[in-house]
């Protein structure tokens, strides 16, 4: 869009807000006139008056009747109403005029003497204008019915009732959308891949000299919260052509067509701007495979996807026209919408490395106010798994955090507990929990940390807690040293073991097992499930993958899913998920049993301190002690409405001998 056409824009935008009030005081103007035309009118109107049928014929026989009008009513053949003046005498004597009128039952005598009487005269009434009237207006009452449900509403180009087949694609002029490059962060691959557009608009000849072209269409995938829209935007604020955006939602209407009718003119809009880019955000709304479907033979997606196909690379399509969709949801697309020529490249999106979250969050810490001691990469290497959206929402909570404890700063604490916030949900501490309860959560969660840190190749742990978060009454947090980019058969099994000892240490100190290891029981069963069937990695059933991902995704997950195995390999599948759970259950018990002593001081110090970091843990597992935090000088004061913060205990007095074989403590312990 031109700066030229700014001004005229503003100056539009300024006098349409001035004729706003002008209209409204209109509108009040003729509102007030009307009562005020009524007192008008009755206090103008002559007064006449009313004379009685013997009053009447007696001014008649006096001949003092000046003048009079019989007013001949067509609706009544008798009642008749006569007007006119006569002559009386006001207060000083003198003769005047005075009006008068009546309404009478006139017989033929008193006819004959009226019109007989040189002063009467007659008035019938036009009853052509009536009939008239009484024709005409009901034929201009649908007139003007007709044209304003429908001329004037398809008039209103895409404002009027009748304008649903128009396109809602909206333009995005660059004085409103101020999102560049240097605002995306953590997905650099695909920024040199979409460049490629914003460096052929600018500059064409470049490539078309050597015979290259352009793509048409460009397909983000990735997951939600990745910054697909967000890398749109920035293509949009670094191009100079014009740039037109629609959801996919935005096809679909109640009537049948309008979706083909939108796409149609959305290319029509676009072929008088070239050249330009058009951004369609979760494109899967419209481009899900054909085919299968529930319906008759005319299914309004599958009309919108084929014009939109034609549109894209059919015989009647011109250059300059560049396509850019969006979706988490590339399984379901339609083949046809993902070959070349119509989506030539296709950009995957994947969450942020560590490098690429330390940038997003140096991004976004540009809009809060951080404390100089805050060190992003030790929160880029806390965060793995997180997507941009997360990570901005962190920074976010960290700063709402901070407001409530009236800091003035952002610091590690805030960050630290935004982060736990966002993965696990935020602390009950109102959570009426009984003193068995506790004392339960605190075995189970001992049971995860105790074999979490025995074990070789399980995820490193990060914190425990038995203060209830989200959907939990107590968490063990583990926090890989890097991004997972594969997992190891081992890996997996220490996983498996460490899920399972929170049931373990749950039934030693109860002598019975309770409903809190479901997740844990779900989570063990994916996993082995997943390690025999997707894997390869049982030894009986060898590298084969069992049961196919075959979705009909009109159908919804699951509901007719295809099985490309006999009842015997099923029955195997079931016994080598069994026999990998009941190995890895058996190995973290035994490691329960023979640690008993530090399972117990580990679940007393739990109960006492309720959170213990990794250091802590590793300081009682693997020493047998618990050196406890020093106390905080001074505790700040909570907000209005907040508990209070639960004072430091005493240190625990109880101590194990140190573990044979498991070396010195770790220098973070230490």
């Amino acid at each position: 869009m031109s700066e030229e056409n700014k001004p005229d824009k503003n100056e539009k935008k300024v006098n349409e807000s001035k004729a706003q009030p002008r209209t409204y005081l209109l509108w009040i103007l003729i509102v007030g006139a009307i009562p005020l035309l009524f007192v008008l009118r009755k206090n103008t109107e002559v007064r006449f008056t009313n004379l009685t049928r013997h009053q009447l014929v007696e001014l008649l026989d006096a001949n003092r009747l000046v003048t009079g009008t019989i007013h001949y009513n067509p609706q009544s053949a008798v009642l008749q109403e006569i007007t006119g003046k006569f002559l009386t005498n006001d207060a000083t004597g003198t003769k005047v005029e005075m009006p008068f009128r009546t309404t009478t039952r006139l017989n033929e005598d008193l006819e004959k003497r009226l019109l007989n009487s040189p002063v009467f005269t007659t008035s019938e009434p036009n009853t052509f204008v009536m009939s008239l009237l009484f024709t005409v207006l009901p034929i201009l009452v649908v007139a003007v019915l007709i044209y304003f449900f429908f001329i004037r509403q398809i008039k209103m180009a895409g404002k009027g009732a009748m304008s649903f087949g128009k396109s809602k694609a909206r333009m995005l002029s660059k004085d409103k959308n101020r999102t560049t490059f240097k605002d995306v962060a953590g997905v650099e691959e695909a920024k040199d891949e979409v460049y490629e557009l914003v460096d052929f608009l600018k500059d064409p000849k470049k490539f078309q000299k050597l015979g290259g072209r352009i793509p048409k269409g460009i397909l983000m995938i990735g997951s939600p919260g990745t910054g697909k829209t967000l890398l749109a935007k920035a293509i949009a604020g670094e191009a100079d052509a014009s740039f037109f955006t629609i959801s996919g939602s935005d096809f679909v209407e109640m009537f049948v067509g309008v979706g083909a009718s939108r796409v149609r003119d959305m290319f029509e809009q676009a072929r008088k701007a070239t050249p330009c880019l058009i951004f369609i955000d979760e494109i899967d709304a419209v481009g899900r495979s054909r085919g299968h479907g529930l319906g008759g033979g005319n299914d309004e997606r599958e009309q919108t996807l084929n014009a939109l196909l034609v549109e894209m690379d059919g015989f009647d399509t011109t250059e300059g026209i560049i396509i850019i969709a969006a979706t988490n949801r590339p399984d379901v697309l339609d083949p046809a919408l993902l070959r070349p020529g119509r989506f030539d490249r296709q950009i995957t999106i994947n969450l942020p490395d560590v490098r690429g979250r330390e940038a997003i969050l140096k991004v976004h810490a540009k809009n809060v106010k951080l404390d100089p001691s805050v060190d992003m990469e030790v929160i880029a290497r806390g965060t793995p798994g997180f997507s941009g959206a997360e990570l901005a929402n962190l920074l976010n909570e960290a700063a709402l955090l901070a407001a409530r404890t009236n800091k003035k700063s952002i610091g590690m604490v805030e960050l630290e507990e935004a982060r736990d916030k966002v993965r696990w949900g935020r602390e009950r501490r109102s959570l009426a929990m009984t003193d068995e309860e506790k004392k339960f959560t605190a075995w189970h969660e001992a049971g995860h940390a105790l074999v979490s840190v025995l074990l070789e190749h399980s995820f490193p742990l990060h914190k425990v807690t038995i203060i209830p978060r989200g959907q939990a009454l107590g968490v063990t947090m583990y926090l890989p040293k890097q991004d997972i980019l594969s997992r190891r058969k081992k890996e997996m099994l220490d996983t498996i073991a460490v899920t399972m000892a929170g049931r373990i240490a749950e039934e030693i100190v109860s002598g019975d097992i309770s409903t809190g290891a479901a997740g844990d029981i779900q989570q063990a069963s994916q996993t082995a499930r997943a390690m025999v069937c997707q894997w390869g990695m049982s030894e009986k059933l060898g590298m084969i993958q069992y049961g196919e991902n075959n979705e009909y995704v009109f159908l919804g997950r699951e509901m007719t899913r295809g099985k490309d195995y006999s009842e015997k390999i099923a029955e195997d599948i079931d016994a080598e998920v069994k026999q990998i759970i009941d190995d890895q259950y058996r190995r973290a018990k035994a490691l329960v049993e023979a640690h008993g002593e530090r399972l117990e001081l580990l679940a007393k110090t739990l109960l006492e301190y309720e959170t213990l970091d990794c250091a802590q843990v590793e300081e009682i597992v693997k020493h047998g002690r618990f050196t406890p935090p020093p106390p905080t000088l001074k505790e700040p004061e909570p907000p209005s409405g907040a508990q209070a913060v639960t004072a430091v205990p005493e240190p625990i007095k109880t101590s194990v001998p140190p573990i044979p074989g498991l070396g010195a403590p770790s220098p973070a312990a230490a």
